[in-house]
Protein backbone atom coordinates (compact mmCIF):
# COMPACT_ATOMS: atom_id res chain seq x y z
CA UNK A 1 0.00 0.00 0.00
CA UNK A 2 1.87 3.42 -1.05
CA UNK A 3 1.23 6.37 1.70
CA UNK A 4 -1.20 8.89 0.17
CA UNK A 5 -0.42 12.63 1.63
CA UNK A 6 -3.20 15.01 2.10
CA UNK A 7 -2.52 19.08 1.78
CA UNK A 8 -5.63 19.94 4.01
CA UNK A 9 -7.45 22.09 6.15
CA UNK A 10 -9.54 24.16 3.67
CA UNK A 11 -11.75 24.30 5.46
CA UNK A 12 -10.71 21.07 7.99
CA UNK A 13 -14.46 20.00 7.60
CA UNK A 14 -14.05 18.65 4.58
CA UNK A 15 -10.51 17.56 5.37
CA UNK A 16 -12.13 15.31 8.20
CA UNK A 17 -14.12 13.83 5.35
CA UNK A 18 -11.21 12.91 3.43
CA UNK A 19 -9.58 10.97 6.19
CA UNK A 20 -12.53 9.19 7.24
CA UNK A 21 -13.91 8.03 3.26
CA UNK A 22 -10.42 7.11 2.58
CA UNK A 23 -9.97 5.17 5.39
CA UNK A 24 -13.22 3.57 5.13
CA UNK A 25 -12.13 2.93 1.44
CA UNK A 26 -9.10 1.06 2.47
CA UNK A 27 -11.04 -1.08 5.12
CA UNK A 28 -13.56 -2.45 2.38
CA UNK A 29 -10.60 -3.43 -0.18
CA UNK A 30 -8.70 -5.07 2.27
CA UNK A 31 -10.99 -5.82 5.24
CA UNK A 32 -10.26 -6.76 8.66
CA UNK A 33 -8.25 -4.07 10.73
CA UNK A 34 -6.73 -2.38 7.87
CA UNK A 35 -6.54 1.66 7.64
CA UNK A 36 -4.69 3.97 5.13
CA UNK A 37 -1.26 4.97 4.97
CA UNK A 38 -1.78 8.70 5.30
CA UNK A 39 0.80 11.81 6.11
CA UNK A 40 -1.51 15.34 6.66
CA UNK A 41 -1.09 18.08 6.71
CA UNK A 42 -3.94 20.74 7.78
CA UNK A 43 -3.12 24.04 7.20
CA UNK A 44 -4.64 27.74 8.89
CA UNK A 45 -7.52 28.58 6.66
CA UNK A 46 -7.87 32.24 7.51
CA UNK A 47 -4.48 32.89 5.83
CA UNK A 48 -5.20 31.25 2.81
CA UNK A 49 -8.54 32.41 2.92
CA UNK A 50 -7.24 35.97 3.47
CA UNK A 51 -4.92 35.59 -0.22
CA UNK A 52 -8.16 34.39 -2.04
CA UNK A 53 -9.78 37.93 -1.18
CA UNK A 54 -6.90 39.58 -1.81
CA UNK A 55 -5.99 38.26 -4.99
CA UNK A 56 -2.53 36.77 -3.80
CA UNK A 57 -2.40 33.29 -5.34
CA UNK A 58 1.34 33.31 -5.77
CA UNK A 59 1.66 33.52 -1.93
CA UNK A 60 -1.16 31.67 -1.71
CA UNK A 61 0.44 29.02 -3.77
CA UNK A 62 3.72 28.93 -2.37
CA UNK A 63 2.10 28.88 1.18
CA UNK A 64 1.18 24.90 0.11
CA UNK A 65 4.19 24.34 -2.07
CA UNK A 66 5.99 24.80 0.70
CA UNK A 67 3.63 22.53 3.16
CA UNK A 68 3.24 19.86 0.09
CA UNK A 69 7.61 19.77 0.36
CA UNK A 70 7.09 18.97 3.87
CA UNK A 71 4.28 16.43 3.26
CA UNK A 72 6.69 14.43 0.80
CA UNK A 73 9.55 14.75 2.88
CA UNK A 74 7.50 12.69 5.68
CA UNK A 75 7.74 9.80 3.01
CA UNK A 76 4.12 10.33 0.86
CA UNK A 77 4.43 9.02 -2.58
CA UNK A 78 1.15 10.66 -3.77
CA UNK A 79 -0.17 14.12 -3.40
CA UNK A 80 -3.98 15.07 -2.66
CA UNK A 81 -5.18 19.29 -2.50
CA UNK A 82 -8.02 18.21 -0.06
CA UNK A 83 -9.99 21.48 -1.88
CA UNK A 84 -11.53 22.12 -5.31
CA UNK A 85 -10.46 25.97 -5.14
CA UNK A 86 -6.77 25.48 -4.53
CA UNK A 87 -6.23 23.63 -7.78
CA UNK A 88 -5.86 27.01 -9.00
CA UNK A 89 -2.40 26.86 -7.91
CA UNK A 90 -1.92 22.96 -9.07
CA UNK A 91 0.64 23.72 -11.04
CA UNK A 92 2.87 25.79 -8.84
CA UNK A 93 2.29 22.89 -6.40
CA UNK A 94 3.19 20.76 -8.18
CA UNK A 95 6.42 22.02 -9.67
CA UNK A 96 7.80 21.94 -6.06
CA UNK A 97 7.59 18.24 -5.54
CA UNK A 98 8.73 14.88 -7.11
CA UNK A 99 5.75 13.08 -6.02
CA UNK A 100 2.34 12.91 -8.37
CA UNK A 101 -0.63 15.26 -7.90
CA UNK A 102 -3.74 13.25 -8.08
CA UNK A 103 -6.07 16.38 -9.27
CA UNK A 104 -9.52 16.41 -8.39
CA UNK A 105 -10.94 17.60 -11.31
CA UNK A 106 -9.29 14.43 -13.54
CA UNK A 107 -10.67 12.20 -10.90
CA UNK A 108 -14.25 13.59 -11.45
CA UNK A 109 -13.60 13.89 -15.03
CA UNK A 110 -13.12 10.15 -15.46
CA UNK A 111 -16.39 8.98 -13.66
CA UNK A 112 -18.38 11.88 -15.55
CA UNK A 113 -16.97 9.56 -18.19
CA UNK A 114 -17.85 6.93 -17.49
CA UNK A 115 -21.24 7.92 -16.83
CA UNK A 116 -21.55 8.81 -20.42
CA UNK A 117 -22.41 12.75 -18.52
CA UNK A 118 -21.10 15.27 -21.37
CA UNK A 119 -22.68 18.26 -20.25
CA UNK A 120 -22.84 19.52 -16.60
CA UNK A 121 -23.42 22.01 -13.97
CA UNK A 122 -20.77 23.34 -11.79
CA UNK A 123 -21.14 24.62 -8.19
CA UNK A 124 -18.58 25.63 -6.04
CA UNK A 125 -17.02 29.13 -5.07
CA UNK A 126 -16.54 32.02 -7.53
CA UNK A 127 -13.28 31.29 -7.93
CA UNK A 128 -14.20 27.69 -9.07
CA UNK A 129 -17.10 28.32 -11.13
CA UNK A 130 -15.70 31.65 -13.02
CA UNK A 131 -12.20 31.28 -13.83
CA UNK A 132 -10.72 28.86 -16.33
CA UNK A 133 -8.45 26.29 -13.97
CA UNK A 134 -11.05 24.03 -13.16
CA UNK A 135 -13.85 24.21 -16.03
CA UNK A 136 -11.40 24.80 -18.60
CA UNK A 137 -9.34 21.77 -17.57
CA UNK A 138 -12.88 19.47 -17.63
CA UNK A 139 -13.48 20.81 -20.90
CA UNK A 140 -10.04 21.52 -22.77
CA UNK A 141 -8.96 17.78 -21.33
CA UNK A 142 -11.50 15.73 -21.17
CA UNK A 143 -14.58 17.07 -23.68
CA UNK A 144 -17.07 18.13 -20.84
CA UNK A 145 -19.66 20.75 -21.50
CA UNK A 146 -19.53 23.08 -17.94
CA UNK A 147 -22.64 25.53 -17.21
CA UNK A 148 -22.44 27.80 -14.33
CA UNK A 149 -25.10 29.81 -12.70
CA UNK A 150 -25.66 33.51 -13.06
CA UNK A 151 -24.01 36.57 -11.27
CA UNK A 152 -26.57 36.44 -7.93
CA UNK A 153 -26.85 32.69 -7.93
CA UNK A 154 -23.36 32.36 -7.68
CA UNK A 155 -22.89 34.92 -5.27
CA UNK A 156 -25.53 33.19 -3.26
CA UNK A 157 -23.68 29.90 -3.50
CA UNK A 158 -20.28 31.42 -2.62
CA UNK A 159 -21.56 33.33 0.21
CA UNK A 160 -22.86 29.97 2.07
CA UNK A 161 -19.78 28.32 1.28
CA UNK A 162 -17.48 30.87 3.46
CA UNK A 163 -19.80 31.77 5.84
CA UNK A 164 -22.01 28.52 6.62
CA UNK A 165 -20.20 25.50 5.60
CA UNK A 166 -16.83 26.20 6.01
CA UNK A 167 -17.76 26.88 10.06
CA UNK A 168 -19.61 23.21 9.88
CA UNK A 169 -23.10 25.50 9.83
CA UNK A 170 -25.96 23.44 8.07
CA UNK A 171 -29.10 25.34 6.78
CA UNK A 172 -32.03 24.28 5.59
CA UNK A 173 -32.78 27.09 3.94
CA UNK A 174 -29.65 27.56 1.97
CA UNK A 175 -29.86 23.57 1.03
CA UNK A 176 -33.36 25.08 -0.55
CA UNK A 177 -31.44 27.64 -2.22
CA UNK A 178 -28.84 25.27 -3.72
CA UNK A 179 -31.82 23.28 -4.86
CA UNK A 180 -33.11 25.40 -6.90
CA UNK A 181 -29.90 26.60 -8.19
CA UNK A 182 -29.30 23.32 -9.35
CA UNK A 183 -32.47 22.72 -11.08
CA UNK A 184 -32.51 25.84 -13.02
CA UNK A 185 -28.70 24.01 -14.29
CA UNK A 186 -30.68 21.26 -15.37
CA UNK A 187 -33.58 23.31 -17.14
CA UNK A 188 -30.55 24.76 -18.98
CA UNK A 189 -29.34 21.27 -20.02
CA UNK A 190 -27.36 20.28 -17.23
CA UNK A 191 -27.41 16.45 -17.10
CA UNK A 192 -25.88 16.39 -13.55
CA UNK A 193 -24.15 18.13 -10.94
CA UNK A 194 -21.17 18.62 -9.78
CA UNK A 195 -20.21 19.58 -6.29
CA UNK A 196 -17.04 21.69 -7.15
CA UNK A 197 -16.51 22.42 -3.52
CA UNK A 198 -15.34 19.72 -0.82
CA UNK A 199 -17.81 21.02 1.61
CA UNK A 200 -21.33 20.93 -0.22
CA UNK A 201 -21.75 17.88 0.01
CA UNK A 202 -22.40 18.57 3.78
CA UNK A 203 -25.24 20.75 2.60
CA UNK A 204 -26.44 18.66 -0.69
CA UNK A 205 -27.01 14.55 -0.41
CA UNK A 206 -28.78 12.27 -3.04
CA UNK A 207 -31.44 12.11 -0.40
CA UNK A 208 -32.46 15.85 -0.80
CA UNK A 209 -32.90 16.00 -4.67
CA UNK A 210 -33.20 13.50 -7.90
CA UNK A 211 -30.74 15.14 -9.86
CA UNK A 212 -27.62 12.92 -10.16
CA UNK A 213 -24.70 14.57 -7.72
CA UNK A 214 -21.00 14.45 -8.32
CA UNK A 215 -19.44 14.99 -4.85
CA UNK A 216 -15.72 15.57 -5.77
CA UNK A 217 -14.61 15.24 -1.85
CA UNK A 218 -15.88 11.27 -2.88
CA UNK A 219 -14.47 10.94 -6.11
CA UNK A 220 -11.06 12.21 -4.95
CA UNK A 221 -10.84 9.80 -1.61
CA UNK A 222 -11.97 6.90 -3.83
CA UNK A 223 -9.18 7.85 -6.33
CA UNK A 224 -6.93 8.53 -3.83
CA UNK A 225 -7.73 4.91 -2.82
CA UNK A 226 -7.36 3.54 -6.00
CA UNK A 227 -3.74 5.02 -6.26
CA UNK A 228 -2.50 3.50 -3.17
CA UNK A 229 -3.70 -0.13 -3.55
CA UNK A 230 -2.52 -0.31 -7.60
CA UNK A 231 1.13 -1.29 -7.44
Amino acid sequence: MKKIGLLGGMSWESTANYYRLINEGVKQALGGLHSAKINLVSVDFAEIEHCQMEGRWQDAGELLANEAKSIETSGAEGLLICTNTMHKVAEQIEDSINIPLLHIADATAEVLIKDQRKTVGLLGTQFTMDEHFYKGRLTEKFGIDVMTPDPVQSADIHRIIYNELCLGEINDTSRSRYIEIMKMLTERGAEAIILGCTEIAMLVKPIHTDIPLYDTTEIHAAKAVEWALTE
